[in-house]
């Protein structure tokens, strides 16, 4: 093959950004025509705006996002279906979830699949997350096609950008952040985090989240049922991203009898880190990344989540157990019986012996080490310690 034709081979496909050609190319790959409810498409459309003007998008950053969001449009596409074909999905009871909110950096991820680990939880897996809906002739026997798509994408991801494995451990079939399941709803700060599309997510801080979570519990109902499908049955949900903390009370309309686990570090670790993490992916989706531009984004959107949550925790205090990372770092299974006293559950031998061997399994030692600086994302000490001064307050000093 000559250098011509495998530059020809490995072009990144030109495509249509724009809202109507890609509602068209999800009916026309999936031959349905019912999306759902109608609530996502004023973000739906404002995110494509967004993304085409300012998001300053590099080929595989537009084939990137085209992809991505053509993806969201097929689930619920196909999430429709499967309710309409066996509507008793839509009877599926998701009571009492246990929710693990906090900054990014805080350890919930490693907290979050440590408590995965008992199998009287449902957790959101990351094949799951990313895809919510099967293929209409998945008959839940078998390898499930969506963990293969996943296994590509991740490693596509880190052959992209290797960086990210230092970052967040990624693993198709390991519990996941329940914020995938809401970008569904096309409300949600994954574009953010992917993306510098300031008008979205301005749009979203000023707008009712309320259909996102209604799209949520829809979303969990079909999971549940799936799982259900393959034998798997458990108790409840198990839950966890920092997006909650934009939209705790939301949530807590949503879902009234939620149980929420704040995970707590001090800002001036955890803005930075996350501040590198989004970093990393915007310079897979554009060429011109500031990353001054990244800092102040994501230290002002977590400044006012942190205000939103600290105000909804003072009216409903009773919803809320607290968690430091210093401790789930150091005696992890200290702060698990904590939850497990919080929601009023018995921590088992066996799931006590489920969670050492993942963390035996698990080791941050086998991963590379993350490395930043504040003075990379336009940040200082002094700014921090202003944005996040009640929040410190009640947690840190």
């Amino acid at each position: 093959m000559s250098t011509e034709e495998q530059n020809q081979a490995f072009a990144i496909p030109d495509v249509d950004l724009s809202a109507e050609a890609l509602l068209a190319a999800a009916t026309e790959a999936t031959g349905l025509s019912d999306f759902g409810d109608e609530s996502f498409r004023t973000p739906f459309e404002v995110l494509v705006k967004s993304l085409n003007e300012e998001a300053n998008l590099n080929a595989g950053g537009r084939f990137g996002q085209y992809q991505r969001i053509l993806n969201i449009l097929i689930n619920r596409l196909r999430v429709e279906a499967w309710i309409k074909k066996h509507p008793e999905i839509l009877d599926e009871e998701i009571t009492s979830p246990v929710v693990i909110i906090g900054l990014q950096r805080t350890g919930s991820t490693f907290f979050h699949r440590i408590l995965a680990a008992d199998k009287r939880f449902y957790a959101p897996l990351w094949y799951e997350v990313r895809n919510p809906a099967p293929e209409l002739d998945w008959d839940f026997s078998g390898k499930d096609a969506r963990i293969t798509s996943a296994e590509e994408e991740v490693a596509g991801m880190l052959a992209a950008n290797p960086e990210l494995a230092a970052i967040h451990p990624m693993d198709p079939v390991a519990a996941d952040e329940d914020i995938l399941l809401l970008e569904h709803s096309f409300y949600s700060t994954v574009p953010d985090a992917f993306c510098n599309v300031p008008t979205y997510g301005k749009w979203n801080d000023e707008h009712d989240n309320t259909p996102a979570y209604q799209y949520l519990k829809r979303l969990l109902q079909c999971l549940q049922w799936q799982k259900k499908q393959i034998g798997q049955v458990a108790e409840r949900w198990l839950l966890k991203t920092p997006h909650h903390l934009h939209h705790i009370a939301t949530l807590l309309k949503v879902f009234p009898d939620a149980k929420i686990v704040q995970t707590h570090r001090d800002p001036l670790q955890t803005i930075p880190s996350a501040a590198s993490m989004n970093y990393n992916l915007w310079i897979m989706c554009s060429d011109n990344v500031d990353g001054k531009v990244v800092g102040e984004q994501w230290s002002a959107k977590y400044a006012r989540g942190t205000l939103h949550t600290l105000k909804t925790r003072d009216q409903q205090p009773q919803a809320f157990l607290d968690v430091w990372y210093k401790d789930t770092v150091v005696d992890p299974l200290s702060s698990v019986k904590k939850v497990y006293d919080f929601i009023g559950m018995d921590l088992t031998e066996t799931a006590r012996a489920a969670m050492e061997q993942h963390q035996e399994d698990n080791r941050r030692d086998s991963r590379p080490s993350h490395e930043y600086t504040l003075e990379q994302f336009g940040l200082t000490e002094a700014g921090l310690k202003q944005q996040f001064a009640e929040y410190r307050k009640r947690f840190v000093d």
